[in-house]
């Protein structure tokens, strides 16, 4: 059952290009759904039922999953056993009617502009570092990239002199984003002095933002530091690896930026999910209306 598993990754991998950690959080629920079947006696993907499923979804939800991640497992386990029929593993589907549960819409958490200034402020430009971590943080905030992509980027990907950068989001599909002449001073600056004296002999050579090492700089590398500096800032609400993100789009949207090229900068497959941006923003033009209209 395991090799089955480890077949369907693979053509994940080169048939859809899924990105490594829609990668690992697919084989995290699928050896989990393995192991149950596994506890229920069941050693061949011809012999889950439907029910089986089911019993499986009850006992993640028994033990705390949200329903987002729940959500998330049905569209793994589907995948699968569609998977496994073309392959001719099985001759049936019993994941083909299991519904997926109604997902609440959480509007996603940002930062106001004050507070972009003070993260940008709390970073101490006295040494390398900090002159590394303000220009990561001027980026993401100008371009709304994933951390993930911004990891990924090259120095041949910055066009300082053009003011755009190339990115290679889900499915290595490539978007060019406009930078603003913050960012690009943040960055030159950066480039001319803090990756100079950060990078080592055997570093990596390529990558634009490095560690201490001269090391490509990582996802849990930059997640981190933003964290510390957000500390220094005394944020009350937890610095997510996204919060750039969040605030990059609701800050378009609600300066009446287009939402087609906010969906385009954003790397988002489809316009639905640029939208939730218009609910954050009537959610704001409730909170100013109530707070300043007479009447309210």
């Amino acid at each position: 059952m395991k090799e089955a598993i480890e077949d369907y990754l693979h053509f994940l991998r080169i048939e859809k290009q899924l990105a490594e950690n829609t990668l690992i959080a697919y084989r995290t629920d699928l050896e989990t759904y393995a192991e149950d079947l596994k506890k229920w006696e069941i050693s061949s993907w011809q012999d889950v039922k439907r029910d089986t499923i089911g019993q499986h979804l009850r006992k993640q939800k028994g033990e705390g999953k949200s329903t987002r991640t729940v959500a998330r497992k049905i569209a793994a386990i589907r995948s699968f056993h569609q998977f496994l029929i073309r392959e001719r593993v099985t001759d049936h589907d019993p994941a083909h009617q299991i519904e997926h549960p109604q997902l609440e819409q959480n509007l996603p958490k940002y930062l106001t502009t004050e507070e972009i200034d003070s993260l940008c402020q709390a970073v101490s430009t006295d040494k390398a570092q900090g002159v590394r971590d303000l220009a990561i943080i001027e980026l993401l905030y100008a371009t709304g990239m994933r951390i993930s992509e911004c990891t990924q980027l090259n120095l041949e990907d910055i066009q300082l002199s053009m003011g755009f950068v190339r990115v290679f989001g889900k499915g290595s599909k490539e978007r060019i984003i406009p930078l603003h002449q913050t960012a690009i001073t943040r960055i030159d600056f950066y480039l001319q002095t803090a990756r100079r004296k950060l990078f080592k002999p055997g570093g990596d050579e390529t990558a634009l933002f490095i560690n201490q090492a001269g090391k490509r700089l990582t996802r849990q590398g930059i997640a981190k530091l933003l964290k510390q500096h957000a500390n220094a800032a005394g944020f009350t609400k937890e610095m997510t690896p996204h919060l750039l993100r969040h605030s990059f789009a609701t800050h378009l949207v609600e300066n009446g930026a287009d939402l087609r090229a906010v969906q385009e900068m954003l790397g988002h497959a489809a316009i639905a999910t640029t939208q939730i941006y218009t609910h954050v923003g009537k959610k704001r033009l409730k909170e100013v209306y109530k707070e300043f209209h007479p009447r309210a």
